[in-house]
């Protein structure tokens, strides 16, 4: 076949696959600076960093529902993800600490099933590698791959700090409501306090239902 042909073919086939998006509505935007919690259950409200979130969360979580959604083919969810202090990642020392998990939800689905290290990883050091921004368990990637920013003031350990990671996930949906779930499963046993010992929380969540 002539080349320029080929091409041609190529270009025709490519835009009869691409849709152009037609609308895009904020349907849900909150930073926790005024205390709402409307539409979220199991919602804990902090402060971090002299800022309201939602959260601390260890082995727990909380649901957002919305309703009444215009009409859309994809809804894209975004926010910001504190993971604080002694997160052990992929670490499976006989469960004693680790592995620490957290998943995204979204209409009973899993969509991030993933775990978490803020280990120190230095030359010669040995340290718990982390899924993120694979899923669990088959992806072993340094601690804090994929962080928006690290270093962030603990909470109340010592060890670990606080990683920023920023979420975005974008799903095909069309349905008028939708359920999004945060949860984790964290593991540390050899602590009295193991929400001073690890944990979660979340800024900045924003939803848009999107038409094509």
């Amino acid at each position: 076949m002539n080349k320029n042909i080929l091409i041609v073919l190529c270009l025709i086939l490519f835009s009869s696959c691409t849709k152009d998006v037609t609308s895009r509505v904020n349907v849900y935007s909150n930073d926790f600076e005024q205390g709402d919690l409307k539409g979220i259950t199991g919602g804990i409200l902090t402060t971090y960093n002299n800022s309201k979130v939602l959260g601390q969360y260890n082995n727990g979580g909380f649901e957002l529902s919305l309703t009444d959604l215009p009409k859309h083919d994809l809804v894209e969810v975004t926010f910001d993800l504190y993971i604080h202090d002694s997160w052990d990642g992929n670490q499976n020392n006989d469960n004693i600490d680790g592995p620490d998990i957290w998943k995204l939800i979204l209409d009973g689905k899993e969509y991030i099933n993933t775990t978490f290290s803020n280990n120190t990883c230095g030359v010669g050091m040995n340290c718990s590698p982390q899924s993120y921004p694979n899923d669990y368990p088959n992806f072993n990637n340094n601690p804090k791959t994929g962080a928006f920013k690290i270093n962030l003031p603990t909470v109340c350990h010592t060890v670990g700090k606080t990683t920023l990671y920023r979420i975005k996930k974008r799903i095909s949906h069309s349905k008028s409501s939708i359920l999004i779930k945060c949860m984790d499963k964290l593991v540390q046993t050899n602590t009295n306090d193991p929400l001073c010992d690890e944990s979660w929380s979340i800024d900045n969540i924003n939803v848009k239902a999107i038409g094509l």
